[in-house]
């Protein structure tokens, strides 16, 4: 296989948990025999610095023109404490999402058995986790207009809009996860207060009449973060609106024991963008502390939905679960005995050529 992968690390720790990742990811192409070209552009606080613009026209250009996108993260303090900023790096992730039409945020919750001690819920409920969360990512509060603030600056207004085309969307591809899993949905919305949400289940209502093996179900947003430490285990694929799904796949994350252990990927039209949960962590920044296992295991996610090599994307699996296993991990997982993000990488493609 060829494939022209483009590189964005970002901001903080970014470049070096995306050093990690890309190591792996030749790993694999050694070992698989496949050839990948990495470009690298700029996102976020650097490419403010660099350009004035945090999603410039050129990285763009690359995204599009590549068969996937393998990114670190975005922010930076210097933006964060500055109120008064015009242009943030925020503002690249989510230009980035909708010039490529990444309508859809896939985060899958595992629990890896070696670490579930490590987990703030208790074992018995955690045990054996494993669902998916896919969030809208192109509706709702985060876009919708207008949004602004009065002449006086005292009052604030956001608006939410959803189109009956997104939900259909997003919820289609919930169901054919589904469809490959347990063949359970659970729509999430409040729809006892919001007009969108009302909109959303009548539309999920029909969408699900066009998969008629698939178990669907409904919950309050509310309910749904509770129910989710509560009760992890009885969920398969959740699918949600945008704002809702941005807090619920936060939450989600405490259940494996560690935020730095998650990979996703957004589901693009024209190519889709593959990035650990976790934030850019400027504490951490040229530490070499950061636990680059999230990253990885998006590359993981890369191989099998982009590339559609699930061997490969296995390989990775098991060669992270196997770092886990001999306890060769970041201070974030053992601060007795803690391994550098390079060192980690090290490891994973180790086990990868073994």
């Amino acid at each position: 296989m060829n494939a022209k992968i483009a590189v964005l690390a970002g901001d903080g720790i970014g470049p070096e948990i995306i050093e990690q990742g890309v190591k792996v990811c030749n790993a694999i192409g050694k070992k698989f025999n496949h050839n990948l070209q990495f470009t690298y552009g700029t996102v976020g606080a650097a490419a403010i610095d660099e350009t004035g613009n945090p999603f410039p026209e050129e990285t763009y250009k690359l995204c599009k023109n590549s068969d996937a996108v393998l990114f670190g993260a975005i922010g930076d303090p210097k933006y964060d404490n500055d109120p008064s900023a015009k242009v943030r790096p925020e503002q690249g992730l989510l230009a980035m999402r909708k010039k490529l039409g990444l309508y859809a945020n896939v985060r899958p919750v595992t629990t890896f058995p070696s670490i579930i001690d490590r987990s703030p819920i208790r074992k018995d409920l955690v045990e054996g986790v494993d669902f998916v969360v896919i969030r809208e990512l192109t509706g709702g509060i985060y876009f919708g207009k207008p949004q602004g603030r009065s002449e006086d600056g005292n009052t604030a207004y956001d608006t939410s809009v959803y189109h009956r085309y997104e939900i259909e969307r997003i919820v289609t591809l919930a169901c054919e996860y589904a469809m490959k899993r347990n063949k359970r949905v659970t729509v999430v919305d409040k729809a006892n207060v919001l007009a969108t949400s009302r909109l959303w289940r009548q539309v999920a209502t029909e969408t699900g009449l066009k998969f008629p093996e698939i178990t669907m179900d409904f919950m309050f947003v509310d309910n749904a973060a509770m129910q989710l430490i509560q009760w992890p285990g009885k969920f398969d694929v959740m699918v949600t609106e945008n704002m809702f799904g941005d807090i619920l796949t936060d939450e989600a994350s405490v259940i494996t024991g560690s935020l730095g252990l998650l990979p996703s990927a957004s589901i693009g039209k024209e190519t889709s963008v593959f990035e650990p949960i976790h934030g850019s962590y400027p504490q951490a920044k040229g530490k070499n502390i950061a636990n680059p296992l999230g990253t990885i295991l998006s590359a993981a996610m890369m191989f099998e939905y982009a590339f559609n090599l699930p061997e490969e994307a296995e390989s990775i699996r098991a060669a992270v679960n196997k770092s886990l296993e001999n306890n060769y991990v970041t201070e974030d997982l053992d601060k007795n005995n803690p391994h550098s993000t390079s060192q980690v990488g090290d490891m994973i493609v180790s086990y990868i050529n073994e």
